[in-house]
Protein backbone atom coordinates (compact mmCIF):
# COMPACT_ATOMS: atom_id res chain seq x y z
CA UNK A 1 0.00 0.00 0.00
CA UNK A 2 1.43 3.45 -1.03
CA UNK A 3 1.16 6.44 1.85
CA UNK A 4 1.72 9.85 0.99
CA UNK A 5 6.04 9.82 1.22
CA UNK A 6 5.38 7.00 -1.04
CA UNK A 7 3.62 8.60 -3.86
CA UNK A 8 6.06 11.78 -3.99
CA UNK A 9 8.97 9.64 -4.28
CA UNK A 10 7.22 8.10 -7.38
CA UNK A 11 5.85 11.55 -8.86
CA UNK A 12 9.28 13.18 -8.09
CA UNK A 13 11.52 10.25 -9.77
CA UNK A 14 9.22 10.35 -12.93
CA UNK A 15 9.15 14.20 -12.77
CA UNK A 16 13.06 14.26 -13.59
CA UNK A 17 13.14 11.31 -15.93
CA UNK A 18 15.74 12.42 -19.20
CA UNK A 19 13.68 12.38 -22.38
CA UNK A 20 14.95 10.64 -25.48
CA UNK A 21 14.35 12.32 -28.54
CA UNK A 22 14.80 10.13 -31.91
CA UNK A 23 15.49 11.00 -35.56
CA UNK A 24 14.35 8.87 -38.88
CA UNK A 25 14.34 9.75 -42.04
CA UNK A 26 10.93 10.03 -43.68
CA UNK A 27 10.08 7.62 -46.33
CA UNK A 28 13.22 5.90 -45.86
CA UNK A 29 13.43 2.49 -46.29
CA UNK A 30 9.18 3.22 -47.29
CA UNK A 31 6.27 5.92 -45.75
CA UNK A 32 4.79 2.77 -44.17
CA UNK A 33 7.80 1.99 -43.12
CA UNK A 34 8.53 5.68 -41.23
CA UNK A 35 5.13 5.20 -39.80
CA UNK A 36 5.48 1.73 -38.00
CA UNK A 37 8.96 2.53 -36.50
CA UNK A 38 7.54 5.90 -35.85
CA UNK A 39 4.99 3.96 -33.29
CA UNK A 40 7.12 1.32 -32.34
CA UNK A 41 9.63 4.14 -30.70
CA UNK A 42 7.04 5.72 -28.94
CA UNK A 43 6.12 2.38 -27.69
CA UNK A 44 9.56 1.61 -26.69
CA UNK A 45 10.10 5.02 -24.85
CA UNK A 46 11.03 7.84 -26.80
CA UNK A 47 9.71 11.17 -25.62
CA UNK A 48 9.94 13.33 -28.97
CA UNK A 49 10.36 12.05 -32.71
CA UNK A 50 12.06 14.30 -35.22
CA UNK A 51 10.72 13.44 -38.86
CA UNK A 52 13.97 14.42 -41.02
CA UNK A 53 12.85 15.54 -44.16
CA UNK A 54 15.13 14.27 -47.03
CA UNK A 55 17.52 16.83 -48.77
CA UNK A 56 20.22 16.49 -51.35
CA UNK A 57 22.40 18.45 -49.39
CA UNK A 58 22.57 17.70 -45.28
CA UNK A 59 25.33 20.35 -44.37
CA UNK A 60 25.29 19.16 -40.67
CA UNK A 61 24.96 15.19 -40.95
CA UNK A 62 27.16 13.12 -41.20
CA UNK A 63 27.12 9.92 -44.39
CA UNK A 64 24.75 7.73 -42.39
CA UNK A 65 22.13 10.25 -42.31
CA UNK A 66 23.00 11.59 -45.35
CA UNK A 67 22.83 7.91 -47.36
CA UNK A 68 19.42 7.31 -46.22
CA UNK A 69 18.49 11.15 -47.28
CA UNK A 70 19.80 10.29 -50.75
CA UNK A 71 18.18 7.17 -50.94
CA UNK A 72 14.59 8.45 -49.83
CA UNK A 73 14.79 10.88 -52.10
CA UNK A 74 15.86 8.00 -54.77
CA UNK A 75 12.42 6.25 -53.93
CA UNK A 76 10.78 9.64 -54.80
CA UNK A 77 10.39 11.24 -51.52
CA UNK A 78 8.31 14.48 -51.38
CA UNK A 79 6.91 17.04 -48.87
CA UNK A 80 3.49 15.99 -49.36
CA UNK A 81 4.70 12.19 -47.75
CA UNK A 82 5.95 14.13 -44.78
CA UNK A 83 2.63 15.40 -44.46
CA UNK A 84 0.72 12.33 -44.95
CA UNK A 85 3.05 10.42 -42.19
CA UNK A 86 3.04 12.91 -40.11
CA UNK A 87 -0.77 13.00 -39.61
CA UNK A 88 -0.52 9.48 -38.60
CA UNK A 89 2.44 9.83 -36.50
CA UNK A 90 1.91 13.30 -34.09
CA UNK A 91 -1.40 11.83 -32.50
CA UNK A 92 0.52 9.15 -30.87
CA UNK A 93 4.25 10.64 -29.96
CA UNK A 94 5.42 14.56 -29.54
CA UNK A 95 6.37 15.10 -33.38
CA UNK A 96 9.07 17.57 -34.68
CA UNK A 97 10.03 18.19 -38.65
CA UNK A 98 13.96 18.23 -38.72
CA UNK A 99 14.52 19.64 -42.12
CA UNK A 100 17.19 22.21 -44.15
CA UNK A 101 15.98 25.72 -45.08
CA UNK A 102 15.84 25.17 -48.65
CA UNK A 103 12.18 23.43 -48.65
CA UNK A 104 10.80 26.21 -45.74
CA UNK A 105 12.19 28.84 -48.06
CA UNK A 106 10.93 27.57 -51.92
CA UNK A 107 7.41 26.05 -50.08
CA UNK A 108 7.20 28.97 -47.88
CA UNK A 109 6.93 28.85 -44.03
CA UNK A 110 2.95 29.30 -44.20
CA UNK A 111 2.96 26.16 -45.72
CA UNK A 112 4.98 24.48 -43.11
CA UNK A 113 2.97 26.01 -39.85
CA UNK A 114 -0.12 25.41 -41.92
CA UNK A 115 0.54 21.31 -42.62
CA UNK A 116 1.80 21.34 -39.13
CA UNK A 117 -1.10 22.09 -37.35
CA UNK A 118 -3.25 19.97 -39.20
CA UNK A 119 -1.07 17.33 -38.33
CA UNK A 120 -0.53 17.92 -34.99
CA UNK A 121 2.96 18.57 -35.50
CA UNK A 122 5.13 20.93 -32.45
CA UNK A 123 7.76 22.46 -33.97
CA UNK A 124 10.72 22.49 -36.25
CA UNK A 125 14.51 21.80 -36.35
CA UNK A 126 16.06 23.73 -39.22
CA UNK A 127 20.08 23.18 -38.43
CA UNK A 128 21.53 25.28 -40.91
CA UNK A 129 19.17 28.80 -39.93
CA UNK A 130 21.61 30.44 -37.58
CA UNK A 131 20.13 32.44 -34.63
CA UNK A 132 20.00 35.67 -36.08
CA UNK A 133 18.55 34.69 -39.30
CA UNK A 134 15.65 32.87 -37.54
CA UNK A 135 14.84 35.79 -35.76
CA UNK A 136 12.38 37.10 -38.72
CA UNK A 137 10.76 33.74 -38.47
CA UNK A 138 9.86 33.25 -35.15
CA UNK A 139 6.80 35.72 -34.18
CA UNK A 140 4.84 33.69 -36.99
CA UNK A 141 5.97 30.00 -35.56
CA UNK A 142 5.51 30.98 -31.61
CA UNK A 143 1.80 32.51 -33.15
CA UNK A 144 0.90 29.26 -34.53
CA UNK A 145 1.58 27.55 -31.23
CA UNK A 146 4.83 25.80 -32.78
CA UNK A 147 8.67 25.48 -31.32
CA UNK A 148 11.70 26.62 -33.71
CA UNK A 149 14.49 24.69 -31.77
CA UNK A 150 17.58 26.99 -30.89
CA UNK A 151 20.89 25.60 -31.03
CA UNK A 152 24.16 26.22 -29.29
CA UNK A 153 27.45 24.70 -30.16
CA UNK A 154 30.51 24.01 -27.80
CA UNK A 155 32.21 27.21 -29.59
CA UNK A 156 29.60 29.74 -28.68
CA UNK A 157 30.70 32.52 -25.91
CA UNK A 158 28.50 32.79 -22.72
CA UNK A 159 27.43 36.08 -23.46
CA UNK A 160 26.60 34.72 -27.03
CA UNK A 161 24.73 31.66 -24.99
CA UNK A 162 22.78 33.83 -23.28
CA UNK A 163 21.14 35.81 -26.51
CA UNK A 164 20.28 32.20 -27.78
CA UNK A 165 18.61 30.60 -24.79
CA UNK A 166 16.90 33.22 -23.10
CA UNK A 167 13.82 33.00 -24.79
CA UNK A 168 14.17 29.10 -26.25
CA UNK A 169 11.23 26.97 -26.42
CA UNK A 170 10.31 23.49 -25.97
CA UNK A 171 14.19 22.60 -25.30
CA UNK A 172 18.03 23.97 -26.53
CA UNK A 173 19.69 21.29 -29.18
CA UNK A 174 23.12 21.56 -27.13
CA UNK A 175 25.71 19.90 -30.42
CA UNK A 176 27.88 17.70 -28.33
CA UNK A 177 31.19 18.49 -30.67
CA UNK A 178 31.78 21.07 -33.81
CA UNK A 179 31.47 18.36 -36.80
CA UNK A 180 28.62 16.39 -38.22
CA UNK A 181 26.56 14.19 -37.06
CA UNK A 182 26.81 10.72 -36.07
CA UNK A 183 31.07 10.97 -35.78
CA UNK A 184 30.74 10.06 -32.24
CA UNK A 185 33.40 12.33 -31.20
CA UNK A 186 33.01 13.85 -27.40
CA UNK A 187 34.05 17.02 -25.82
CA UNK A 188 33.61 18.54 -21.84
CA UNK A 189 30.14 19.98 -22.07
CA UNK A 190 29.94 20.48 -18.08
CA UNK A 191 30.92 23.73 -18.65
CA UNK A 192 28.59 24.98 -21.41
CA UNK A 193 26.00 23.42 -19.44
CA UNK A 194 26.45 25.19 -16.50
CA UNK A 195 26.52 28.58 -18.35
CA UNK A 196 22.95 27.75 -20.30
CA UNK A 197 21.85 26.54 -17.31
CA UNK A 198 22.55 29.92 -15.62
CA UNK A 199 20.17 32.06 -18.10
CA UNK A 200 17.26 29.11 -18.44
CA UNK A 201 15.44 26.61 -17.21
CA UNK A 202 14.38 25.52 -20.69
CA UNK A 203 15.71 22.22 -21.16
CA UNK A 204 18.52 21.20 -22.98
CA UNK A 205 19.10 17.69 -24.33
CA UNK A 206 22.36 17.10 -26.29
CA UNK A 207 22.76 15.90 -29.78
CA UNK A 208 25.50 14.25 -32.28
CA UNK A 209 27.44 10.98 -31.79
CA UNK A 210 24.63 9.85 -29.18
CA UNK A 211 24.72 6.23 -29.31
CA UNK A 212 24.22 3.05 -26.70
CA UNK A 213 27.71 3.72 -26.22
CA UNK A 214 27.75 7.00 -25.39
CA UNK A 215 24.55 8.14 -23.87
CA UNK A 216 24.64 7.16 -20.45
CA UNK A 217 28.12 9.59 -20.24
CA UNK A 218 26.81 12.74 -22.09
CA UNK A 219 23.76 12.54 -20.37
CA UNK A 220 25.25 14.18 -17.67
CA UNK A 221 23.98 17.42 -16.26
CA UNK A 222 21.47 17.81 -19.30
CA UNK A 223 17.62 16.87 -19.22
CA UNK A 224 17.88 14.70 -22.35
CA UNK A 225 19.74 13.01 -25.33
CA UNK A 226 18.41 13.14 -29.13
CA UNK A 227 20.28 10.08 -31.15
CA UNK A 228 19.86 9.81 -35.07
CA UNK A 229 22.77 7.80 -37.01
CA UNK A 230 22.26 4.79 -34.37
CA UNK A 231 18.74 4.41 -35.15
CA UNK A 232 19.49 4.90 -38.93
CA UNK A 233 22.59 2.67 -39.48
CA UNK A 234 19.61 0.29 -38.36
CA UNK A 235 17.51 1.32 -41.15
CA UNK A 236 19.89 1.29 -44.09
CA UNK A 237 20.96 -2.75 -42.82
CA UNK A 238 19.87 -4.29 -46.17
CA UNK A 239 20.29 -7.58 -44.35
CA UNK A 240 17.30 -7.16 -41.70
CA UNK A 241 13.35 -7.30 -42.89
CA UNK A 242 11.75 -4.46 -42.32
CA UNK A 243 10.44 -6.65 -39.20
CA UNK A 244 13.64 -6.74 -37.58
CA UNK A 245 14.90 -3.33 -38.39
CA UNK A 246 11.56 -2.28 -36.53
CA UNK A 247 12.53 -4.91 -32.96
CA UNK A 248 16.14 -3.55 -33.79
CA UNK A 249 15.65 0.30 -33.19
CA UNK A 250 13.14 -0.17 -30.24
CA UNK A 251 15.65 -2.46 -28.16
CA UNK A 252 18.23 0.43 -28.70
CA UNK A 253 15.55 2.95 -27.72
CA UNK A 254 14.92 0.68 -24.68
CA UNK A 255 18.39 0.81 -23.79
CA UNK A 256 19.78 4.12 -24.94
CA UNK A 257 16.36 5.31 -22.41
CA UNK A 258 17.38 2.61 -19.79
CA UNK A 259 21.19 4.24 -19.60
CA UNK A 260 20.47 7.83 -19.45
CA UNK A 261 17.62 7.10 -16.86
CA UNK A 262 20.39 4.80 -14.26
Amino acid sequence: MYNNKNILHIVIKESILKNLVAYITTGFPSLEFTVDAALALAEAGVDTLELGMPFSDPVADGPVIEKANLKALEKGFKLGHLFEASAKIAPHIDTLWMGYFNPFYHKGLDTFITEANKAGVNGFIIPDLPFEEARPYKPAIEAAGLSLIDFIAPTDSKARIEEIVTDAKKFIYLVAYAGITGSGQSEDLQPIITDIKEFTDTPVYVGFGVDQNTAKEIAKGVDGVIVGSAFVKVLLDESLSDTQKITKISAIAKEIKEKINS
